[in-house]
C-alpha cells in the first residue's frame, strides 16, 4: 500500500481513504448523470435508477474505504475494528441499496397502472402483487442483513455454537413463538398470488362496509364508510369468509324495499322509477326492476332491484329511488300507505232485544 515516510501510518493510511472517499463521491457524481440519461426510455427502470442515487452516494464511498482498510497493514493500531465497523455499515447499506430498489420497482409498476379510471380491476390486480411481494421481499432483506451482520461477531458464532446441542428445544419454542409472524407472512404471500383480497375492494367483515386502503406484510387496513379504520391480521382472511363486492367487477346490484297498501297501483309507480332513473347519474342502464315480492295479512312488499358502476354509487342510487317512490306515493296515492284497519262494530240493534217486543208466554202453572 502507499505510504507517506514523512507521515504516521494512520495519517498516511487517513490521508488515502480521504482520496478513494472523494474518487467515489465523484464516480457517483458522474454515474448518475450517465446512469439518468440512458435509462430515460425506460421508465420502469429509470424509477429505479432515480430512487437508488442517493443510497449510492453512501455506499460508494463505504466500498472504497472498505478496500483502504482492507489494504491497509494488520500493525495499524485499532485497523479491526475499524474493518469491522465499515463491514458492518457496508452490509447496512447493502440492505439499504436492496429495500430502495425493491420499493422503487413496486411503485414503479404501480404508477404505470393507475387506479382512478373507471375499470381499475386489472391495476388494483397489480398494485396488490406489487405492494404486498415487495414488502415481503424487503422484510427478507432486512432479516438477511440481520443474520449477516451478526454474523460478523465471533461471539455469536460461539454462541450459536453452544446452542446447537438444544436446538431441538430451542426450535421448537422459537417456532410457536414466531408462528404468527411465519403465518401473516405465508398468508400474505398467498393473498399476493391468490388474490381473495386487493387494494380498494370493497369488503363486509364482522357487519363493517369499508375499502381495504393498505395491505401490509402483517395485517390489512380497512377504511370503513365513517372514516373509521379497521385492523385486520392477514391471517384472519385465511382462515374466516367474508364478503367482497368488487372480487370480479365494481358492478353491483342494490335494491330498495317499499312497504304499501292492497290498492296501491304498480304499474304508476313502475312508470315513476322509469323516470327517476333516466334521470339518475348513478344509474348505468343495466337492471331496473320493480316486483311484488310479498304479502302479509296487511301490506304488501315491493322490491326495486337497480343496478350500479360501484358500491358507493348503488347506495346513493337506492337512497335516490326510496325517495322519490315514497315521496310519489305520498303525492299521489296517500289512502294506499300502510294502515291498520280496525272492524267496524256490528250495529246495536242485531245484539240488544227491543223494548217493545212482546213479552213471551207462559204456560200457567197448575195451582
Amino acid at each position: 500500500m502507499l505510504e507517506f515516510p514523512s507521515l504516521t501510518p494512520w495519517s498516511s493510511t487517513g490521508l488515502i481513504a480521504l482520496a478513494a472517499a472523494l474518487v467515489a463521491a465523484v464516480a457517483h457524481r458522474i454515474a448518475a448523470v450517465v446512469l439518468r440519461r440512458v435509462t430515460t426510455p425506460l421508465p420502469l427502470v429509470h424509477t429505479v435508477v432515480v430512487a437508488c442515487i442517493p443510497v449510492m452516494c453512501v455506499l460508494l464511498p463505504l466500498i472504497a474505504l472498505q478496500a483502504v482498510w482492507q489494504g491497509a497493514s494488520d500493525d495499524l493500531p485499532h485497523i479491526a475494528g475499524v474493518r469491522h465497523l465499515n463491514g458492518l455499515a457496508l452490509i447496512a447499506g447493502t440492505c439499504w441499496l436492496a429495500i430502495t430498489a425493491i420499493q422503487a420497482l413496486a411503485n414503479g409498476i404501480v404508477a404505470r397502472h393507475p387506479a382512478d379510471v373507471e375499470d381499475n380491476l386489472t391495476a388494483r390486480r397489480i398494485a396488490t402483487q406489487a405492494r404486498v411481494l415487495a414488502r415481503t421481499a424487503m422484510t427478507g432483506v432486512v432479516m438477511a442483513g440481520v443474520a449477516l451482520m451478526l454474523m460478523t461477531f465471533p461471539g455469536a458464532r460461539q454462541v450459536g455454537a453452544s446452542l446447537l446441542a438444544s436446538a431441538g428445544v430451542v426450535g421448537i419454542v422459537a417456532g410457536i413463538a414466531a408462528r404468527p409472524v411465519f403465518s401473516n407472512m405465508i398468508a400474505g404471500l398467498q393473498i399476493a398470488l391468490a388474490q381473495p383480497i386487493r387494494i380498494d375492494d370493497v369488503l363486509i367483515i364482522e357487519g363493517e362496509w369499508g375499502r381495504v386502503e393498505e395491505i401490509t406484510s402483517t395485517y390489512v387496513v380497512l377504511r370503513i364508510w365513517d372514516e373509521r379504520r379497521l385492523i385486520i391480521p392477514l391471517q384472519w382472511f385465511i382462515e374466516h369468509p367474508f364478503q367482497n363486492w368488487t372480487r370480479t367487477s365494481s358492478e353491483i346490484l342494490g335494491t330498495v324495499f317499499l312497504y304499501a297498501d292492497y290498492r296501491l297501483p304498480l304499474e304508476p309507480l313502475r312508470a315513476e322509477l322509469q323516470r327517476v332513473l333516466a334521470t339518475a347519474p348513478e344509474w348505468d342502464k343495466r337492471v331496473n326492476v320493480l316486483q311484488l315480492t310479498d304479502v302479509t295479512e296487511r301490506t304488501i312488499q315491493i322490491r326495486v332491484l337497480v343496478s350500479a358502476r360501484s358500491s358507493g354509487l348503488a347506495f346513493d342510487l337506492r337512497c335516490r329511488v326510496r325517495e322519490a317512490l315514497v315521496t310519489f306515493i305520498q303525492r299521489e296515492y296517500p289512502d294506499c300507505l300502510p294502515q291498520v284497519r280496525i272492524p267496524e262494530a256490528p250495529p246495536a240493534s242485531l245484539h240488544t232485544p227491543s223494548a217493545h217486543a212482546e213479552p213471551s208466554r207462559q204456560a200457567p202453572t197448575a195451582g
